[in-house]
C-alpha cells in the first residue's frame, strides 16, 4: 500500500499542510519541525506525488552520481568520466543533454539513502553509485529496496565498482527487465578486486617474498573484503604455509588514506620482524606506507617492496614508481555513463566485468636474500 502525505504527517506529529510546506520548500517552517518531517519521510520512504508507479515516466534531465569522497582521485575519475557522457546524445539514446549532479556521501550509509530519496523526488533519469558498498545487512536491504523502487519508476541504476544486488525478495519492488524495450533495470559495472589482488600477491611470491604484510582498508567495505580475500587466496595456493601467519601480518580497520598507510606500516614493522614486502589496500595507502618506511631509514624496494591497487595518476610518478593493479577507472566510468543514458545495451545478466591489469614497476624487487 502506498505511503500517503497523511501517513507522513501522522508519523511526524504535524498537519498534512505542514508536511506539504516542508516538501515544497516555499514556506518557512521551524527547524525542529522540518527535521521531524524529513525523518518521517525517510522512515516511511515517502515519495512526492504518490507511489513509485507514478514515476513510470522519469523524464527529468537529472543524473545523480553518488561518491564516497570527491577529493579521492578514484571517485573523481569515475565521476568525471560519467559526466563526460552527459552531452548531447542525439537520437540514439534517451535524448537531450543531461545534468550530472555529484552527491558526496562521505562514506555515510545514511547520506547515501538520503541522496537517493532526493533523487527519487526529482524523478532522476539515472543514478550511478560508485565504489564499494557497506557490508551491513540492514543498510543493504534498505539500499536494495530504494534502488529497486527507483528502477521500477523508470530511473536507470548503475552500480560502478559495487557488487551486484542480491535477488529481490517477495514483496520487493521489481525493476524493469533489461531486455525490454525502454526497460531500465539495474546494471553493474564490476571490478575484479579479488582477482587483481591475487595476481599482485602472486607477483610478490614469485619474486621470493615470504614475509608479506598487508594494510587493509575500512573493514565494512566490500572492496576491502574482496582485495584481502584475493591476497589470501594467492597465499593459500602458492605458499599455504604462510596462511597461519596471515592474520598477524595484516593490519585492519584503517581508511583508504595516507595516514592509515603510514600507521599501518609502523604497526607491521613492530609485529613482523624481517618484513620484506607490504601490500596496500590502494595506492593512497601505499604512499603512506612508503613515507613511513623512509622515515624509518628503510629503502624501497632494497629493504622492503611496496605495492598498491587502482593505478591512480600519481602512481607511475611516485619515487620509486609504484607497482599496482590498474583499474581502467575512466573507461569504466564512461561505460557506466552510457548504461545510465541507455546508449549501450547491458550484457546478459546485467553485469559488465572490467578487466584489471598488474602494473609491475620499480617499487617491488626480490628480497635481499634472493638477489644475485
Amino acid at each position: 500500500m502506498a505511503v500517503t502525505l497523511a501517513d507522513v504527517a501522522t508519523r511526524a506529529g504535524v498537519s498534512a499542510a505542514t508536511v506539504s510546506r516542508v516538501l515544497s520548500g516555499n514556506y518557512p517552517v521551524a527547524g525542529a519541525t522540518r527535521t521531524r518531517v524529513l525523518r518521517a519521510v525517510e522512515e516511511l520512504q515517502y515519495v512526492v506525488n504518490g507511489p513509485a508507479s507514478a514515476l513510470a515516466a522519469a523524464t527529468s534531465d537529472l543524473v545523480g552520481i553518488l561518491v564516497n569522497d570527491i577529493a579521492d582521485p578514484f571517485f573523481g575519475i569515475i565521476a568525471g568520466a560519467v559526466q563526460s557522457e552527459m552531452g548531447d546524445i542525439g537520437t540514439g539514446g534517451t535524448g537531450g543533454q543531461k545534468l550530472a549532479v555529484v552527491c558526496n556521501t562521505g562514506g555515510s550509509p545514511e547520506s547515501e539513502l538520503t541522496y537517493l530519496t532526493h533523487l527519487q523526488r526529482q524523478r532522476a533519469a539515472a543514478v550511478v553509485l560508485t565504489g564499494g558498498a557497506v557490508e551491513d545487512e540492514e543498510h543493504g536491504a534498505a539500499l536494495a529496496t530504494r534502488l529497486r523502487r527507483l528502477a521500477a519508476g523508470g530511473t536507470r541504476i548503475v552500480l560502478c565498482g559495487r557488487p551486484q544486488l542480491a535477488p529481490a525478495q517477495e514483496g520487493d519492488p521489481q525493476e524493469s527487465p533489461q531486455d525490454e524495450p525502454g526497460g531500465t533495470g539495474i546494471v553493474t559495472v564490476a571490478f575484479d578486486n579479488r582477482g587483481g589482488s591475487r595476481r599482485l600477491t602472486e607477483h610478490l611470491l614469485a619474486l621470493g617474498h615470504r614475509r608479506i604484510g598487508y594494510v587493509a582498508g575500512p573493514a565494512e567495505r566490500t572492496t576491502t573484503r574482496d582485495r584481502l580475500e584475493g591476497h589470501r587466496i594467492a597465499l593459500g595456493e602458492r605458499a599455504p604455509e604462510l596462511l597461519a601467519e596471515a592474520e598477524q601480518f595484516t593490519v585492519h580497520g584503517g581508511d583508504y588514506d595516507r595516514s592509515s598507510g603510514y600507521d599501518g606500516a609502523l604497526e607491521l614493522l613492530r609485529r613482523v620482524p624481517g618484513l620484506t614486502a607490504v601490500v596496500a589496500a590502494n595506492d593512497t595507502v601505499a604512499l603512506g606506507i612508503c613515507a613511513a618506511l623512509r622515515d624509518q631509514g628503510l629503502s624501497i624496494p632494497e629493504d622492503i617492496s611496496v605495492a598498491g591497487f587502482d593505478d591512480l595518476p600519481f602512481s607511475a610518478d611516485a619515487s620509486p614508481a609504484l607497482t599496482t593493479v590498474r583499474i581502467p577507472l575512466h573507461d569504466a566510468g564512461a561505460r557506466a555513463g552510457r548504461f545510465a543514458l541507455g546508449r549501450e545495451t547491458p550484457p546478459p545478466g546485467g553485469v559488465a566485468n572490467v578487466r584489471v591489469e598488474l602494473m609491475v614497476r620499480a617499487s617491488t624487487a626480490p628480497p635481499a636474500d634472493r638477489r644475485g
